[in-house]
Formats: structure tokens, sequence, C-alpha cells
């Protein structure tokens, strides 16, 4: 009924260290920006694919019914065909859901890149080293 093969490469989110750099942190968000869009793809796809055998469970429940076959056999056939239907809801919920941080992941960043970029290639156009963090707090 379906050909959907789960994918593992290149959808890999941004590994969670602790590099704050400005580019690390740009590298992490649009990392996890192109893995949320590419996990909408697929999960669109997956949507389409479960309404599919939805119906074509239902039709099987009609052919079923048609053949005169046990009621039992119908009515497991329409409850996978519900079942179905209703998890293809519930996907397309999390599509919606994964377009939703794929926006503020993208936003996140061109307001981090707004925010620090200058900031970024001033201390990377200097020779000498620039404090830790907090060194003038003391």
């Amino acid at each position: 009924m379906s050909d959907l093969t789960p994918t593992t490469g290149g959808g890999a989110a941004a590994t969670t260290d602790g590099d704050n750099r400005y580019k690390a942190v740009q590298h992490k968000l649009k990392t996890l920006g192109q893995a949320l869009d590419m996990a909408g793809s697929e999960l669109e796809s997956l949507v389409r694919a479960m309404h599919q055998n939805a119906r074509s469970a239902g039709d099987l429940a009609v052919d079923i019914a048609n053949a005169e076959l046990d009621r039992k056999f119908i009515e497991m056939t329409l409850q996978v065909a519900t079942a179905l239907g209703g998890a293809a809801v519930e996907v397309k919920k999390l599509h919606e859901m994964a377009q939703e941080v794929s926006g503020l992941a993208h936003d996140a960043r061109r307001t981090h890149a707004r925010l620090y970029e200058a900031l970024d290639t001033i201390r990377s156009g200097r020779k000498e080293r620039t404090p830790k963090p907090g060194f003038f707090a003391h």
C-alpha cells in the first residue's frame, strides 16, 4: 500500500555542545531550520500516503461487504481505515508544528545575525585575543 521508507541521512540536527561562538550558533540555527524543513516535506508525504491508505482500506471494506464475508472482517477493516484517517490528522498537526518551528528557527538566525554579526566581524578581524565573557565583571 505504501512505498515510504524512513531516511536517516541529511536531516540530523546540529550538536548541542557548549560552543556559543557567533558562527557556531549561526550554523546550529541553520542546521535546525534545514532539518525541520526536511522533516516537514517528509511529513507532508506521509500525510498524503496515510489518507490514500485510509481510502484504500475503506474501499477494501466495501469489497469485503460485497463479497458477503463475515461482518467482523468488515468492521476490522473499517477500524483500520478510521485509525489511519485519525493518524493522518495528527501527522498533519505535527507537520504544521514543524513548519512553525522551522520558521522560528530561521527568524532566530536572522535576529541573531542582526544583533551579533557586526560584533563578530570586529572581534574576528583583530589580532589581539578577546577576554573571556565575564572577565570585566570582577
